[in-house]
């Protein structure tokens, strides 16, 4: 009964995927949890960074000096205060931009 088990057990050592039972060779249970670490840090890098700029571009609730006045008065009076037109233009425009229809 021995004779009958060797050949069955020498043919298991010789199939060349067999490592001892220990699976794969490689321990993939090490790679695993880092692939799974990188991809968490990768969706929360890209969400705050994505955050970010939204928060730096000026939407609503962005730092006041990103928000500007982006309001066609807003520009008006800015290009004013930089010199960009003269007072009789700027109220002739504003004039415009404020008549009621």
């Amino acid at each position: 009964m021995l004779s009958a088990l060797v050949p069955a057990q020498a043919a298991v050592v010789a199939h060349p995927y067999w490592h001892g039972g220990g699976g794969p060779g490689f321990g993939w249970w090490v790679v695993f949890p880092i692939l799974w670490f990188l991809l968490i840090a990768s969706i929360v890098f890209l969400v705050a960074r994505g955050a970010r700029r939204r928060w730096q571009s000026g939407g609503a609730y962005g730092p006041p000096w990103a928000r500007g006045n982006q309001t066609a008065i807003g520009v008006l009076g800015e290009r004013y205060a930089r010199g960009e037109i003269d007072e009789a233009e700027y109220r002739a425009r504003l004039e415009v931009l404020t008549r009621q229809p």
